[in-house]
């Protein structure tokens, strides 16, 4: 069976459509991290199911920036660890004004 649009938990573990709902509703036990630099925030989230639209493991994490420049850039990954990484590496880069 493939991953597509299926749910998954934080530890990447399918789950039912029921436990899905309850997640997906619960914004912030979805929140896995945030910050605000002035006009820009950065939210990453567990947004449940799963959006690899091709062979892997599924993309369940999203790291979002709203406002400025870069408004409305998005990655996503497949574990917890990186999407802390993935946060933190954004994070720092629109710190620095560099380019993402």
């Amino acid at each position: 069976m493939s991953n597509f649009l299926r749910a998954f938990d934080r530890d990447g573990n399918p789950i039912s459509d029921e436990e899905a709902a309850r997640l997906f509703r619960d914004f912030d036990e979805r929140r896995v991290a945030y910050n605000q630099f002035d006009d820009v925030e950065v939210s990453t989230v567990h947004i449940v199911f799963n959006h690899r639209f091709s062979d892997g493991p599924p993309l369940i994490f999203e790291t979002m920036i709203f406002g400025g420049e870069y408004d409305q850039h998005q990655w996503r990954y497949s574990t917890l660890d990186d999407a802390l990484e993935g946060h933190q590496r954004v994070c720092v880069l629109l710190q620095e004004g560099r380019c993402l």
